[in-house]
């Protein structure tokens, strides 16, 4: 039994010690395996890549006169003291901060509008302390782009180069830098963390999502991939959120920058108001996936109505690029130049077809009116489509418009509306389609009531949405 036992411990310790060796051999392998995979994955350090390009980013200070008074603040409504009437008014100076970067040779900048939007002066600094005076080329508040230009020499640093922003991964390394709260050249790093994210700061949103750290001051600075290639304009952070800040793709700006060169930015307009294709609008229209976007209203005279676009169409592809939302066909022709010719290729009937539709020049004044008299008295309607006309048990040769969506505290809130009431007539004129309710409703911007009869089950009702009087 000793001999047994002794034996056994023996070979047990052996057992042990050729383990050792084999764990020990095994971590050589990968030590000596893992460096060239990983360290192509995860850089050792950025300063390479910093190197190359910070002296192309410049901070930028913005001055603006503005009137203000300066009372105000210690005057409170139900404070005790106060004055009588109008307290005075006196020009004031108020300062901002913050990034743009080098783009050209002949001293163009670029960064974002809402760094240099009213300003009176512009300052930019380079990482060396030297400053040069700029003058604003052009703006685009809906992209929150903008282009400035100073009056370069010697020691202007060369542009940086613009990379591809559709080519950028979730999960890539990327590194941002420009002034954070006025402390001067600041580089972080992260991934991308998404994108396509829509924010609402603009009707064409399409941001990349980051956890590099962006900060306020951050705003027009450049976010880099590891070829230290622009790929993004760092724009905005989540309030409350950590690390998730926002930039707008670098293809957005480069499609804008021969406009903006120009001073002028001017869009494509198609004429058609469009929605979402839910699964249950999917399922009603014999679709397997809930995708495209489902044509509500076609404006006459428009482009999609020459191009033979019709209301109940759902669009699936604008010039060969395919279309998942609202927000994606709306920066897809946005982008496209008036006066193209493109391929739109929609799913009628259950069929596929493609249509050439000729672009037109969006304006944005006639856009702004027919929004102005929708929030006027809070209600977002669209045509009434066969298959909706089904469903609340109507014939769709009726016609008439139904109410998608009521806002809070409005008219329509107040007299009771609903989504899904339907809209028959407005002050007595019978309503047929969202042309009509349109041309109704700009008829009435003036009035203060508006009458309408809708239709709600199988009652048909009269409603008076009233303006409020304050």
């Amino acid at each position: 039994m000793k001999s047994e036992k002794f034996s056994f411990g023996k070979y047990l310790k052996a057992g042990i010690v050729a383990l050792a060796v084999m764990a020990f051999v095994c971590g050589q392998i990968a030590m000596t395996s893992a460096p060239a995979n990983a360290t192509s994955r995860v850089p050792a350090s950025f300063a390479d890549l910093i190197a190359k390009v910070k002296h192309s980013v410049v901070n930028i200070s913005t001055t603006q006169v503005v009137k203000r008074s300066p009372l105000i603040p210690f005057f409170m409504p139900n404070a005790p003291f106060g004055f009588f009437g109008q307290a005075p008014q006196v020009r004031m100076k108020v300062y901002a901060l913050g990034s743009g970067f080098v783009i050209s040779s002949d001293g163009l900048i670029l960064t974002n509008n809402h760094v240099v939007a009213n300003a009176t002066s512009i300052k930019i600094k380079l990482d060396s302390g030297k400053e040069y005076k700029a003058k604003i080329i052009g703006r685009d508040p809906k992209t929150d782009l903008a282009l400035i230009k100073v009056t370069p020499d010697k020691d202007f640093p060369k542009p940086l180069k613009l990379g591809d922003s559709d080519k950028i991964r979730v999960g890539d390394w990327v590194v941002a830098v420009g002034n954070p709260f006025g402390l001067g050249q600041t580089v972080t790093a992260g991934i991308i963390s998404a994108k396509g994210r829509v924010i609402g700061e603009g009707p064409y949103d399409d941001f990349l999502q980051t956890d590099a750290a962006i900060n306020p001051g951050n705003s027009g600075g450049p976010l880099f991939d590891m070829k230290g290639e622009v790929i993004g304009i760092n724009t905005a952070i989540l309030n409350r959120g950590q690390n998730i800040g926002f930039a707008i793709p670098i293809n957005i700006a480069k499609n804008l920058l021969p406009q903006l060169k120009k001073g002028k930015v001017v869009r494509g307009w198609l004429g058609v108001e469009v929605q979402d294709v839910t699964p249950e609008l999917a399922k009603s229209f014999g679709l397997k996936n809930a995708e495209g976007v489902l044509i509500s209203s076609v404006f006459p005279k428009s482009p999609a109505e020459k191009a033979g676009l019709e209301h109940g169409d759902i669009i699936i592809s604008f010039n060969g690029k395919r279309v998942r939302n609202a927000y994606e066909i709306s920066r897809l022709v946005a982008e496209t130049q008036p006066g193209s010719v493109v391929p739109v290729t929609i799913i009628r009937d259950g069929k596929q077809k493609t249509l050439k539709v000729k672009i037109g020049t969006l304006h944005e004044g006639k856009i702004a009116q027919a929004n102005e008299a929708r929030k006027a008295w809070g209600l977002a309607v669209q045509n009434l489509t066969p298959e909706l006309a089904q469903r609340f048990g109507m014939n769709a040769s009726e016609g008439g418009v139904i109410i998608t969506r009521v806002l809070p505290d409005s008219p329509a809130a107040e007299a009771g509306l609903r989504h899904g009431d339907i809209i028959l007539e407005v002050n007595r004129k019978k309503v047929r389609n969202v042309r009509d309710y349109l041309k109704a409703l700009g008829a009435a911007k003036n009035e203060k009531s508006l009458l309408l009869l809708i239709k709600r089950g199988d009652a048909n009702i009269y409603v008076v949405l009233q303006k409020g009087t304050d």
